[in-house]
């Protein structure tokens, strides 16, 4: 009999429980115990894997973006909005690991995935530091914030539900999590299959967010221009946020799309800085009369 651990799956097996084969295909290489705590080993199998179906993973090419910008910025924690079956969480946790940071947050809405994640993130040697959270992120990131866990965003990397991109990083201001000279964001899949509304959203002033907020709470996401099958692969076309959300008007993201070469697709990351004349810094002061703070903190997206 053949040894399966060693068998590729067949061009025609693309898609029907393609997650739990790759945890089987794992699992069953025979130089497992030499696999264990090796983070590199783990991410080596997956794209091994790959060669035959098609995973929703960030990939060696964007995902090289983003630890070189966990190297630079050596986040304490980092949180990522979409682990699926957690090739990002090891590869961006190990990093931020190694950057000395102290913890890794994974949040995951499916529970079959974020299972399979937990066991290549044991294998992997991850298991206690990163953590995965199984649920909306909405609630998951308002969950984190009210225990007390997360205070601050320093690194957060988007790549879940598409329409929530906005509305969660809303929240996220809402809650005063994204604060100026410390938060950066990393927004995955803006290109393609696209992300208008969070582009549009980034590259807002303070004047056209504070005309926006007018209208009152977002109750409902904003799917203009994300492709169908995007919006229906997850929540479903009827779902709605689980908070209404008006974010903060006055911070203000400068952004710039990082396209490695060959790839249909980019990431988008950022840092916030509170530009106020020719200096850089943070400064508090006096409601404006609309109610919000006058202080205009820049995402500097490199």
């Amino acid at each position: 009999m053949a040894d399966q651990s060693q068998r590729h799956p067949r061009p025609g097996e693309h898609e029907s429980g393609k997650e739990l084969k790759l945890l089987h295909f794992i699992y069953e290489q025979p130089d497992i115990d030499e696999i264990r705590g090796n983070p590199q080993r783990v991410l080596d199998l997956i794209h091994k894997f790959e060669e035959r179906y098609r995973f929703m993973n960030v990939g060696a090419a964007k995902g090289k973006i983003v630890t070189d910008l966990i190297a630079e910025l050596k986040p304490h924690t980092m949180i990522e909005l979409g682990g699926y079956v957690g090739y990002s969480a090891i590869l961006f946790g190990d990093a931020v690991r190694r950057a000395g940071g102290k913890r890794y947050f994974s949040l995951e809405l499916n529970p079959e995935y974020a299972a399979i994640a937990n066991m290549l993130i044991d294998l992997a040697g991850l298991r206690d530091f990163v953590r995965i959270i199984v649920g909306r992120s909405d609630k998951s990131l308002h969950k984190l914030f009210t225990s007390g866990e997360v205070k601050q965003i320093e690194l957060m990397f988007l790549d879940h539900y598409k329409p929530a991109y906005t509305t969660d990083l809303m929240l996220c201001e809402q809650l005063g999590m994204i604060v100026p000279n410390v938060s950066v964001l990393a927004a995955d899949n803006v290109l393609w299959p696209g992300n208008p509304p969070y582009l549009e959203y980034v590259r807002s002033t303070v004047q056209q967010k504070r005309e926006a907020a007018k209208q009152g709470p977002i109750k409902s996401y904003n799917k203009e221009g994300i492709p169908q099958r995007t919006v229906q692969s997850f929540l479903g076309e009827d779902d709605k946020p689980s908070f209404e959300v008006l974010g903060n008007p006055n911070l203000v993201y400068k952004s710039t799309l990082h396209q490695p070469e060959g790839l249909q697709d980019a990431i988008e990351n950022g840092m916030e800085n509170l530009k106020i004349g020719r200096r850089t810094e943070i400064r508090d002061g006096p409601e404006s009369a609309s109610g919000w703070s006058p202080a205009r903190p820049i995402q500097r997206l490199r």
